[in-house]
């Protein structure tokens, strides 16, 4: 494990980058330890944290991402403003979405879900802003004027995956990509209590990695990632004709 977070990474070409954090009750201090996605252990997915891990990517020669995909709890957004301003930033629509029922009574949840599932699910960024507008007048008319704000919060970042191919936009919505690999070591961290390091508990977790790596689902249309990587523009999901120098339909 060492080894891989030391190697080099000037020829790594990422497009997107999904960042979660899972925390562990091993070691014998009070406070929780949160692994980060680099397997990297950090306090509560705090903005220092993000940024140290980020700090180090780029001194290995990591060059910045097209798209950075979160959820809204993580210190990563601040971190990403400091090493790495010029990525994209998605933030989670599962999470948001929960977030907004959260606000909105049991009996109007499913009807709500209905209008927030156009949304998401719209196909260009206009229709999506029109899906929320009917959202909002619901909420409004049904006294939910939380969850109308709510809505509001963070849209640039909600609909950032507008910008890139639309064959790609189902891996995008979410951290799914990053979820669901750690779902089964978050079935496993109680197993962490047994050691007194956080640094043993993280090298079980990176076993586990290892072993569920095999498993990984590979992106819809991964050919369409080195002309991204390059700068290929896209609108709607839709690719551009007018492209940089070097990438001309």
């Amino acid at each position: 494990m060492e080894a891989w977070k030391q190697r080099r990474l000037d020829d790594v070409e990422v497009v997107y980058l999904w960042v979660d954090g899972v925390y562990l009750k091993a070691g014998l201090e009070d406070r929780k330890a949160a692994v980060l996605v680099a397997l990297q252990c950090g306090h509560r997915e705090s903005t220092a944290s993000w940024a140290s891990v980020l700090r180090d990517l780029r001194s290995r020669g990591l060059r910045a991402p097209r798209l950075v995909i979160g959820d809204g709890h993580l210190g990563i957004w601040g971190g990403l403003r400091e090493i790495y301003p010029e990525a994209a930033e998605q933030r989670c629509w599962n999470h948001r979405m929960l977030n907004m029922l959260d606000r909105i009574g049991k009996k109007d949840q499913p009807p709500a879900k209905e209008l927030l599932r156009k949304i998401v699910y719209a196909d260009t960024v206009q229709q999506a802003e029109r899906e929320k507008a009917t959202f909002q007048r619901w909420c409004r008319a049904h006294a939910y004027g939380d969850a109308a704000e709510l809505i509001d919060q963070d849209w640039d970042r909600m609909t950032a995956f507008y910008a890139f191919p639309q064959e790609h936009w189902t891996h995008l919505r979410t951290t799914n990509p990053v979820e669901s690999p750690f779902a089964a070591l978050r079935l496993r961290t109680d197993a962490a209590k047994r050691f007194k390091k956080v640094e043993n508990a993280t090298a079980v977790i990176w076993k586990m990695l290892l072993i569920a790596q095999s498993r990984f689902r590979r992106l819809n249309a991964p050919e369409l990632m080195k002309e991204l990587f390059e700068g290929a523009v896209y609108i709607n999901g839709v690719r551009q004709a007018n492209q940089p120098d070097g990438l001309a339909a």
